[in-house]
């Protein structure tokens, strides 16, 4: 087990990519911490690691909000002791919108969940493994920060800024053997992608277990020697081949 007696937060825990992740990690014999919004399904997804023979707790939080981001820390280490990985996941959307279309309340919506929300959480944690002189940060950006797209504002211009906050922390906490990653997914099966989706699903969604598995990696030793970097995983959508297109998987 790659991650055998870790202790892991994962914010945006309760579905897609987060669920994922966070299924991985308890598979790989990490204690999981599942951040949602929605008490019932942070309560559901823990419950369902713990009934596969897992450990789970779920923490029902908004990462935007200060105090909030200072009570999830709290609460993982009061339970758990330590917190050796955090999962920056927690994320919003919005479908297609114009820039003269955009209200102030959705741009600074998006802005809070996907930025401040990771720079609180970022800002809470890293005392603690500063503390231990270890850590892993994971901060999901997107495959929309490396480019813009016409109605893709304020979404996109988040991820770009997660990865340029990614390199910053990254050079500000190595000399403590902390490890602070992106990783930038292509399109991929959720429940956020359905509902900003106009249409019929695209045919080359990722299933969210492929990000999962870049997690894992990055979570484990097995990356030690990988900081400041925002991995691009893209599967089928990669531009290279022609998004937008049907995409034939291999037999």
């Amino acid at each position: 087990m790659r991650l055998k007696d870790q202790v892991a937060i994962v914010t945006g825990g309760s579905r897609g990519i987060g669920r994922a992740i966070a299924s991985a990690f308890a598979r790989e014999g990490a204690k999981v911490v599942i951040v949602s919004r929605d008490k019932s399904r942070s309560d559901k997804a823990a419950e369902e690691i713990c009934q596969n023979g897992g450990v789970a707790i779920g923490i029902q939080a908004d990462v935007s909000n200060e105090a909030d981001a200072a009570r999830i820390i709290k609460t993982t280490k009061d339970r758990f002791r330590r917190i050796d990985i955090l999962v920056n996941n927690a994320a919003v959307n919005l479908p297609y919108r114009t820039v003269t279309d955009l209200t102030l309340d959705e741009w600074n919506w998006v802005v809070a969940v996907n930025l401040t929300g990771t720079f609180l959480c970022c800002r809470a944690v890293v005392p603690e493994m500063m503390a231990q002189r270890r850590g892993k940060i994971i901060n999901m950006a997107s495959i929309g920060g490396r480019r813009g797209a016409a109605g893709r504002v304020p979404y996109r211009p988040t991820k770009a800024a997660v990865i340029n906050f990614t390199e910053c922390l990254a050079a500000e906490v190595k000399q403590y053997n902390i490890d602070v990653n992106a990783i930038c997914p292509g399109a991929v099966g959720t429940d956020m992608m359905r509902e900003i989706t106009v249409g019929e699903m695209p045919d080359y969604l990722m299933p969210p277990e492929d990000i999962a598995a870049v997690a894992v990696f990055l979570a484990s030793d097995e990356s030690k020697s990988i900081t400041g970097t925002a991995i691009d995983a893209y599967g089928a959508s990669n531009p290279l081949f022609g998004v937008g297109t049907s995409v034939r998987k291999p037999r």
